[in-house]
């Protein structure tokens, strides 16, 4: 079994990355809020290390395409409904979540929430309810691991030999797997046609 210690360069370049992010103070510890606060709030200070905010921030930050207009899609991701940790999660459950978001803030029933109908709505007290599958994981996995983990247990003096815990491990492992898949895909590539690519159909047996 390989170390842990040996970590593949690229690895490396995104272990100094983060030490940078959180030398620099890209981010904080998640801000501690009220255990009765509302899904939003403790979804911006666990996943975005923010406490202050208002509708049109909220709206913006998860507007991930920039169309001014919430699709089922953004509402499935802000929700993390995509992430590994929702996996199990039942397409009906996230189906409801779906539809339970749009009957607060789709007014005109369109399949979408606009800004402008999510702010109207904001105003007039809705919120995002809270159904129960997590706070909403919704960026990368060096986003995430860095904002859950990294800066839980680590620090811009961390060394390579600090990083011992499971999460630690399976994040370089991870890493060194797709480092290993990309160098054997350009071996394969520059030794000319890849056989397995080539339909069956088409292959001389």
């Amino acid at each position: 079994m390989k170390s842990l210690f040996c970590i593949p360069v690229s690895a490396l370049a995104l272990l100094s990355y983060t030490l940078s992010v959180s030398a620099h103070g890209d981010h904080a510890q998640a801000p501690v809020v009220a255990d009765d606060a509302d899904w939003a709030t403790r979804h911006m200070a666990e996943e975005h290390h923010i406490t202050a905010f208002d509708a049109a921030t909220f709206f913006s930050l998860h507007d991930y395409d920039s169309t001014g207009k919430w699709s089922p899609q953004d509402i499935m991701r802000t929700y993390g409904l995509y992430d590994v940790s929702n996996a199990a999660t039942p397409s009906s459950k996230k189906a409801e979540v779906v539809d339970n978001i749009l009957k607060i803030f789709d007014h005109d029933h369109s399949g979408y929430i606009t800004r402008d109908e999510f702010e109207k709505a904001w105003a007039h007290g809705s919120r995002m309810p809270d159904f129960g599958v997590g706070p909403g994981h919704h960026g990368d996995d060096e986003y995430e691991y860095e904002i859950h983990h990294w800066e839980k247990y680590h620090g811009d003096d961390t060394k390579e030999e600090d990083l011992t815990h499971p999460e630690d491990i399976a994040h370089f492992a991870k890493h060194e797997k797709e480092e290993q898949e990309r160098e054997e895909w350009e071996r394969v590539e520059k030794a000319g046609i890849v056989e397995k690519n080539i339909p069956a159909k088409f292959r001389i047996n």
